[in-house]
């Protein structure tokens, strides 16, 4: 017997009947399984948080340009910040931005650094890339800010980070 995936707002039961759960719960059972993984699938531009059976997401993302791309592989959530600092040197001047309206969002998980530089699943203050699923950025992974809270809340330091074609 295959089981069906779990998604926010649902949960099985013995009986195998729906029984309307909180998302807060289905992300509280995803984190404390031991075996869970984010997994970005580059192709279809999307991302989701994966334990057995078990799904939250996908949610849409925005990609690495083909120029800048994002890295394939295996990695880990290397840190997870809140109100992330966005550093910015346009008109020569140093400005620092915070919260949802800065270019990374009011979230930030690192999970790659290498000569380019360190690679994050953050928020964006345009959501227009992100639902057209674009190749824009430098690298990193752009959700919107509703749904990488969820990713953020639902994962831990450690946590491995499938990215795959």
């Amino acid at each position: 017997m295959r089981l069906p995936l779990l998604l926010p707002g649902v949960a099985l039961v013995a009986s195998m009947a729906a029984v309307p759960v909180s998302a807060a719960a289905a992300e509280l059972a995803l984190r404390q399984a031991p075996s869970a993984r984010v997994v970005l699938d580059l192709s279809r531009r999307e991302i989701s948080v994966v334990s057995g059976v078990s799904r939250l997401g996908p949610w849409p993302v925005a990609i690495g340009d083909p120029t800048t791309p994002t890295p394939e592989g295996e990695f880990a959530i290397l840190n997870k910040k809140v109100n992330p600092v966005y550093v910015t040197h346009k008109g020569g001047k140093r400005r620092e931005l915070v919260g949802p309206s800065s270019p990374i969002g009011d979230r930030y998980l690192a999970f790659h650094r290498n000569g380019r530089g360190e690679f994050g699943i953050h928020g964006t203050p345009w959501p227009h890339w992100v639902k057209t699923r674009a190749a824009v950025s430098l690298g990193c992974v752009r959700m919107l800010n509703a749904h990488v809270r969820q990713l953020f809340e639902a994962v831990d330091v450690g946590t491995t980070v499938e990215i795959r074609n």
